[in-house]
């Protein structure tokens, strides 16, 4: 396994098996398979032919798993689209310093961008499931990954953004959606569930490219709803943004906050990976493409 970070322990298949074997005997006997994925924070393997195993690549990663143990089951029957389902959680050991967790499989393709079926469609449907994560009760929540201000990610963004300058095509016009971001009315009230990582990775498409579920919610928590208009830019194509804008009730300065968060997210992203991830690169430069046609 390529490591993506200092410090990522070594998980292969040899490891999965001990690990499932000795805390979890009762499938100790089922196959078990990578899951090629372009995620970041875990390492996936696929258990028989219902279950998955997941396991943190990193120690924050590990710290998410009892909050999605505890939160994914009140969440789910609220919302229209499938969410991972928890089964189990694993313990550290000698070998694997974390938690590790064990969910319900869930089919799908991961969309391609450029490429997708329907891209109106899912569009509407992924408005319609941050519309109703967005409306869910917040008793007891927590903050999400992305839970601050866009003003008070200012300097990082614009340190980001002059280390990865040769990666952006026109990074004058990408420091003014930027700034025009900042100008947008913060949103009033308080806030709302978010899932704030609505990349292409952390979806799965079901027959005719419709969506089928949405999955890892390590990052969620409460936050700014214009977190979760990530994918105007990083799934879908221009034509299709206007329904997503609709379907998850997106009023002009949420809009805006939401390309600010695009230009961010992305440009932290290059920074961070353009030695050590060219798909977390290529996708970060798609959004980029994208917010720089100006809609």
């Amino acid at each position: 396994m390529s490591r993506l970070h200092e410090g990522e322990p070594e998980i292969d298949e040899a490891l999965v098996r001990r690990l499932v074997a000795e805390q979890f005997p009762q499938w100790a006997g089922l196959p078990v398979a990578r899951v090629r994925s372009g995620g970041t924070s875990n390492v996936i393997y696929r258990l028989g032919d219902g279950l998955s195993v997941r396991l943190p690549r990193i120690a924050a990663a590990a710290e998410d798993l009892a909050r999605e143990d505890a939160w994914l089951p009140r969440l789910a029957p609220l919302l229209p689209t499938a969410v991972p389902e928890p089964v189990a959680l694993g313990e550290a050991d000698a070998a694997y310093p974390w938690a590790w967790a064990v969910h319900r499989w869930l089919d799908g393709e991961v969309p391609v961008p450029g490429r997708l079926e329907q891209p109106e469609a899912l569009a509407g449907e992924l408005g319609a499931f941050v519309r109703a994560l967005h409306g869910a009760g917040t008793a007891g929540g927590h903050a999400a990954y992305r839970s601050e201000s866009l003003a008070s990610r200012d300097a990082a963004t614009r340190a980001a953004l002059a280390a990865a300058a040769d990666l952006v095509p026109d990074p004058g016009a990408l420091l003014a959606v930027w700034e025009s971001a900042l100008e947008a009315p913060d949103r009033p009230g308080e806030p709302v569930w978010i899932h704030a990582d609505l990349q292409s990775g952390n979806m799965l498409l079901g027959p005719g490219g419709r969506l089928g579920a949405v999955i890892d919610f390590g990052c969620f928590g409460l936050g700014d709803p214009a977190v979760d208009l990530l994918p105007a830019w990083y799934v879908l194509p221009g034509g299709a943004r206007k329904e997503l804008r609709a379907a998850a009730g997106a009023d002009e300065a949420m809009w805006a906050r939401g390309r600010g968060w695009a230009v961010s997210v992305a440009l932290m992203e290059l920074q961070y990976y353009r030695r050590r991830s060219p798909a977390m690169v290529a996708a970060a430069q798609r959004a980029v493409g994208g917010l720089l046609e100006g809609e």
